[in-house]
Protein backbone atom coordinates (compact mmCIF):
# COMPACT_ATOMS: atom_id res chain seq x y z
CA UNK A 1 0.00 0.00 0.00
CA UNK A 2 2.75 2.15 0.66
CA UNK A 3 3.94 1.93 -2.64
CA UNK A 4 0.56 2.91 -4.36
CA UNK A 5 0.61 5.84 -2.18
CA UNK A 6 4.33 7.21 -3.16
CA UNK A 7 2.96 6.59 -6.72
CA UNK A 8 0.31 8.75 -6.36
CA UNK A 9 2.03 11.30 -4.22
CA UNK A 10 4.69 11.75 -7.17
CA UNK A 11 1.20 11.87 -9.60
CA UNK A 12 0.07 14.52 -8.08
CA UNK A 13 3.44 16.47 -7.84
CA UNK A 14 3.71 15.98 -11.52
CA UNK A 15 -0.07 16.70 -12.65
CA UNK A 16 0.08 19.53 -10.34
CA UNK A 17 3.07 21.58 -12.06
CA UNK A 18 1.24 20.27 -15.20
CA UNK A 19 -2.01 22.19 -14.27
CA UNK A 20 -0.33 25.11 -13.55
CA UNK A 21 1.71 25.19 -16.55
CA UNK A 22 -1.49 24.57 -18.49
CA UNK A 23 -3.76 26.87 -17.11
CA UNK A 24 -0.89 30.17 -17.58
CA UNK A 25 -1.40 29.25 -20.90
CA UNK A 26 -4.77 29.84 -21.37
CA UNK A 27 -5.90 33.16 -23.36
CA UNK A 28 -7.16 35.64 -21.01
CA UNK A 29 -10.97 36.08 -21.63
CA UNK A 30 -11.16 39.91 -20.39
CA UNK A 31 -13.05 41.36 -17.41
CA UNK A 32 -11.14 39.34 -14.79
CA UNK A 33 -7.53 39.48 -14.00
CA UNK A 34 -6.03 40.01 -17.03
CA UNK A 35 -7.74 43.30 -17.85
CA UNK A 36 -6.16 44.40 -14.33
CA UNK A 37 -2.55 43.85 -15.68
CA UNK A 38 -2.96 44.73 -19.20
CA UNK A 39 -3.64 41.84 -20.79
CA UNK A 40 -7.13 43.10 -22.45
CA UNK A 41 -5.10 44.98 -25.03
CA UNK A 42 -5.62 42.48 -27.84
CA UNK A 43 -9.44 42.20 -29.65
CA UNK A 44 -10.18 38.93 -29.46
CA UNK A 45 -13.06 38.01 -31.48
CA UNK A 46 -14.57 34.50 -29.84
CA UNK A 47 -13.51 32.29 -32.02
CA UNK A 48 -10.90 29.43 -30.31
CA UNK A 49 -8.88 27.56 -32.65
CA UNK A 50 -7.73 24.16 -33.05
CA UNK A 51 -5.07 24.84 -30.41
CA UNK A 52 -6.97 26.29 -27.93
CA UNK A 53 -9.62 23.62 -28.12
CA UNK A 54 -7.01 20.59 -27.50
CA UNK A 55 -5.39 22.71 -24.79
CA UNK A 56 -8.87 22.91 -23.00
CA UNK A 57 -9.53 18.96 -23.26
CA UNK A 58 -5.60 18.21 -22.21
CA UNK A 59 -6.30 20.80 -19.35
CA UNK A 60 -9.76 19.26 -18.22
CA UNK A 61 -8.48 15.43 -18.97
CA UNK A 62 -4.97 16.39 -16.80
CA UNK A 63 -7.56 18.15 -13.73
CA UNK A 64 -9.19 14.84 -13.78
CA UNK A 65 -6.40 13.07 -13.13
CA UNK A 66 -5.29 15.48 -10.22
CA UNK A 67 -8.49 15.60 -8.80
CA UNK A 68 -9.02 11.45 -8.56
CA UNK A 69 -4.89 11.32 -6.96
CA UNK A 70 -6.02 13.44 -4.51
CA UNK A 71 -9.12 11.42 -3.92
CA UNK A 72 -7.46 8.43 -3.95
CA UNK A 73 -4.70 8.96 -1.66
CA UNK A 74 -7.85 10.89 0.80
CA UNK A 75 -8.90 7.48 0.96
CA UNK A 76 -6.40 5.42 1.73
CA UNK A 77 -4.83 7.71 4.18
CA UNK A 78 -8.11 7.41 6.06
CA UNK A 79 -8.74 3.84 5.54
CA UNK A 80 -4.81 3.25 6.23
CA UNK A 81 -4.82 5.34 9.89
CA UNK A 82 -7.01 2.41 11.45
CA UNK A 83 -4.35 -0.39 10.86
Amino acid sequence: MEILQVVLQVLLGITSLLLTFLILLHKGRGGGLSDMFGGGMGSSLGSSGVAERNLNRFTVVLALVWFSSIVALGLITKFSAGV
